[in-house]
């Protein structure tokens, strides 16, 4: 079975965004946010270790997250630190977004595309490029989410002179910048084989 590169938008409705983007630049979007997630399930030992691998990874101290109700199977308790993040915005952003998106290959399932944000995951931390692997701390798994804003957004959110401003990013949109910026293709199925 191999993968399938469907065309989710024309050259014209490709060209008809750009003209836009060109016209009115505040249309333009642009990074706000990428949030690397590590899922542990478990706190103590291994928790710690998946904090000092995503310390390293993004040169950024880290955040424990908590469980949000208690799973006796999975011996977890509420309140209990499970998993952790971090959240990188500017240059940080886009130089990890380049890395991580070159271990996928610059491919990105349909699916996982919404309106103004895209999520990918990378199997193992050690694909990243210029990582070395360590026994000691092992092999974690990684969520990325991006969020995308036009500029001028920050005018909702100050606290003097607040102002509602709609941040309709399309779905076209969101491709054509992936397409544009990254040069990432759109699938509709992404196949890899370790072997």
């Amino acid at each position: 079975m191999e993968e399938e590169e469907i065309s989710y938008f024309t050259s014209e409705e490709k060209n008809q965004v750009l003209e836009m983007w060109k016209t009115i630049p505040m249309r333009c979007p642009k990074i706000a946010k990428v949030t690397v997630h590590m899922g542990v399930g478990a706190s103590g030992e291994r928790l710690e270790k998946a904090i000092t691998v995503l310390e390293s990874l993004t040169n950024q101290k880290p955040v424990k997250l908590l469980a949000k109700k208690t799973i006796r199977d999975f011996g977890i308790r509420k309140y209990e630190p499970i998993t952790t993040k971090v959240t990188l915005r500017g240059k940080r952003a886009t130089e990890f977004l380049k890395r991580a998106l070159n271990v996928i290959e610059n491919k990105i399932k349909f699916s996982s595309i919404d309106p103004g944000n895209f999520s990918f995951g990378i199997k193992e931390h050690i694909e990243l490029p210029d990582v070395v692997y360590d026994p000691t701390l092992g092999i974690f798994g990684l969520d990325i989410t991006v969020v995308l804003e036009h500029p001028g957004r920050r005018v909702s959110r100050r606290r003097k002179y607040r102002h509602k401003v709609k941040n309709f990013i399309t779905k076209l949109e969101t491709m054509v910048f992936l397409n544009t910026q990254f040069n990432t293709k759109i699938v509709k199925e992404i196949i890899t084989s370790y072997y």
